[in-house]
This record gives C-alpha cells, structure tokens and sequence, in this order.
C-alpha cells in the first residue's frame, strides 16, 4: 500500500504487522507475529502442549534456558509450577 513502511513482502498480514509496531513491536516481533498461522494458534497465543505433557526432561531444559533456581532438585510437579510462575 503507497505511503506504509516498505516492510517486505515476507509480511503476509500488513494491517497486524503496522499495528503491532504502533504498539513498540520491534520489527521482527512484529513480523513473526503476523506471518503466524492463525489456524493453530488461540487468541492469547500459540498452541504448546501442556507442561503435564512433556517430559522431566524438557521441563528441565526449559527451566535452564529460562535460568529457574534449584530446577535440578525439583520434582516435576514443581518444575511446571515454576515454569508456570516465570
């Protein structure tokens, strides 16, 4: 559209795009959002699998990247507490 931000033609929703950088989205926050698929992701966010479902080990590689104290000693249930707390 003449006049927005030449952004690219990877952007595959320009109206959410320019929204979100309104709202003081970097530019590629703002892209990765808008060229998600919506049909499989809900309106808070994406879809994951619950923290139940995943293994120990996941939660523990997910609490590491995320730096969680005492990750090693906790058990599962308070692995995705403390996943759940960040």
């Amino acid at each position: 559209m003449p006049g927005e931000d030449d952004h690219g033609p990877s952007v595959k929703d320009d109206e959410q795009y320019e929204a979100l950088r309104e709202q003081g989205a970097s530019k590629e926050k703002a892209a990765r959002i808008a060229n998600s698929d919506r049909s499989r992701t809900g309106e808070r966010g994406g879809s994951s699998p619950a923290y139940e479902d995943w293994t120990k080990d996941d939660l523990e590689q997910r609490a590491r990247e995320l730096d969680v104290e005492g990750r090693s000693d906790m058990t599962k249930d308070e692995l995705i507490e403390a996943l759940r707390d960040r």
